[in-house]
């Protein structure tokens, strides 16, 4: 607006300046005779000097609009930015309030889930407390029934001793003395063989039961402790992250369980999730995936299939390294290097709970120290101990017994025979043919018989699971299968190819018919059968 006033100040001076150049040749020519007052050239240099003030403001106006414009852009593009910024800050917070309103609504489905669970608990515990009342009644009237039936007895006991004393012509004391002294003699009897019995065989034993000795001394070894759980937790860096491994529909945790076989456990514990599996190799290939994964921040089905692929090389070498370690550790350094992957595999085994990789170096260990002690190969004692349980570690994944599978596996990679017979006699599948081999039977009872090693509540639930994973791999067209929910449910998954949809709907039925047929278990068993294509194709 000032430029523009002084755009117009500049014309209206050039204007009175041609105003007063036109009067002054008008006024000289009227006045021709008359002499000026004022010369001609003064009113030119007054012209020109109006003309020139003229200019200059229209310059200094011009330059102040230009300022002006400019001043004004700046200030235009300022509130601009602005404005984006604001329209940013917008935005986050809309997109925090639905966060926010998501997780309310899960919430809220959690909650109104345990409002009807604690209903129905309610319920079960009322009609439980019925049967209570009921069963407590039953128990007066029996313990009734039992005081009188006790009377009876009282009685007829009564009647009988003195019908007895009747026909002995004795009294019960003079029984009981009589029936004493007659047991007491044969107690003697008896002793006397026991004595002799055990005195021969002690001096027929004497060396055995020596070494047996040198064997028990042995137990100075200090034994590692491994504690095997069936679930692992995963700690978040916050809350919200949980929102995002599940993922829209719930397809990003859907797609972790599917690739890895375990039960991701997402409750109310905050900034945790819980990984459940009975198999310790899933747990663990399914923690390190998931680690990477909030680290990366990227979580999606395609990057998620991308890292569990990743994680699942990385864990073949680390298997492949812990087995090669083990035995540099037990100085085994002829070991065909093919073994070492089955080796380290075992780190992932239980047997009763015990871990068997840590059982067997125990077994190796025990069994190298005795055969020092003994004169004996203690590197061959060590090898024997070693791999005597080396079919376990994919006795699960071929089925049959991990003896016949050991033997096998041994055979291909060229152990000695007495590795062979260590593997077989260990169950008394075979006579012992050597002396190393009956201490790492010895060996193998020790580490097994230590207090705590074992718990057979543990091992018969987890081969309860593994039994229910190879009924379902039976069928034709499993691809693949997951026990999760501690066994409540199985997961299977089916070569699209082979089966079609209707087809996996009647392989549910037969799965269920067969687990029915062939297994124990408590409660009921979900099966889940799962038929997927992809159709992939890159752009270049």
């Amino acid at each position: 607006m000032d430029g523009m006033v002084i755009v117009g100040l500049g014309l209206l001076a050039l204007g009175i300046g041609a105003i007063a150049m036109a009067v002054v040749i008008s006024k000289k020519k009227q006045q021709q005779p008359q002499k000026p007052s004022i010369s001609e050239e003064e009113i030119l240099s007054k012209v020109r000097q109006a003309e020139e003030d003229a200019r200059r403001i229209l310059k200094e106006a011009d330059e102040r609009a230009k300022e002006i414009i400019e001043s004004a852009k700046e200030e235009a593009k300022r509130l601009r930015e602005e404005l984006e910024e604001r329209k940013e800050e917008v935005r986050k917070l809309e997109e925090n309030l639905h966060s926010r309103e998501r997780q309310l609504d899960r919430k809220w489905e959690v909650i109104e889930r345990r409002e009807e669970e604690i209903y129905r608990r309610e319920k079960e515990v009322r009609e439980y407390e019925k049967q209570v009342e009921a069963k407590e009644k039953e128990v007066l009237e029996l313990e009734d029934r039992l005081n009188q039936e006790r009377e009876e007895i009282k009685k007829m006991k009564d009647q009988e001793v003195l019908e007895l004393q009747r026909i002995a012509s004795m009294t019960a004391e003079e029984a009981k003395e009589e029936l004493m002294r007659r047991v007491e003699e044969q107690a003697k009897v008896d002793a006397m063989k026991l004595i002799k019995r055990i005195e021969e065989e002690a001096k027929e034993k004497a060396e055995m039961e020596a070494k047996r000795i040198v064997t028990t001394a042995v137990q100075r070894i200090s034994p590692q402790i491994a504690i095997n759980y069936t679930t692992t937790s995963v700690e978040l860096p916050s809350n919200e992250f949980k929102g995002r491994i599940i993922g829209r529909e719930g397809r990003n945790i859907r797609t972790f369980e599917l690739l890895t076989g375990v039960d991701l456990i997402i409750d109310d514990t905050p900034d945790v999730v819980t990984i459940s599996s009975f198999d310790p190799l899933r747990r663990e290939i399914a923690k390190e995936a998931l680690e990477r994964l909030i680290q990366d921040g990227r979580i999606h089905p395609a990057r998620i299939e991308e890292v569990v692929d990743e994680v699942k090389k990385e864990m073949d070498e680390r298997i492949r390294k812990m087995g090669e370690e083990t035995a540099f550790e037990l100085e085994l350094h002829d070991i065909n290097q093919g073994l070492y992957y089955y080796i380290g595999k075992l780190y992932f085994r239980t047997s009763y709970s015990q871990n068997v990789l840590l059982h067997s170096k125990e077994v190796a260990h025990l069994a190298g120290m005795m055969a020092e002690e003994l004169g004996l190969d203690a590197k061959l004692a060590r090898r024997a101990g070693l791999l005597h349980d080396i079919g376990k570690s994919i006795s699960h994944e071929l089925g049959g017994s991990h003896t016949d599978i050991g033997v096998d596996l041994c055979r291909k990679y060229g152990e000695p025979d007495a590795v062979i017979n260590a593997i077989k006699a260990h169950h008394e599948e075979e006579p012992v043919r050597y002396p190393e081999v009956a201490l790492v039977c010895a060996a193998d009872a020790l580490s097994a018989a230590r207090p705590g090693a074992r718990r057979e509540t543990l091992e018969a639930y987890l081969k309860r699971l593994e039994k229910l994973e190879e009924v379902v791999r039976s069928f034709e067209g499993v691809a693949n299968a997951y026990a999760v929910q501690a066994g409540r449910e199985v997961r299977v998954i089916v070569d699209p190819e082979e089966i079609t949809d209707e087809q996996a709907h009647m392989l549910s039925r037969e799965i269920a018919k067969k687990i029915e047929e062939e297994m124990e278990y408590p409660g009921q068993i979900k099966v889940v059968v799962i038929r997927e294509i992809r159709h992939v194709e890159y752009a270049k």
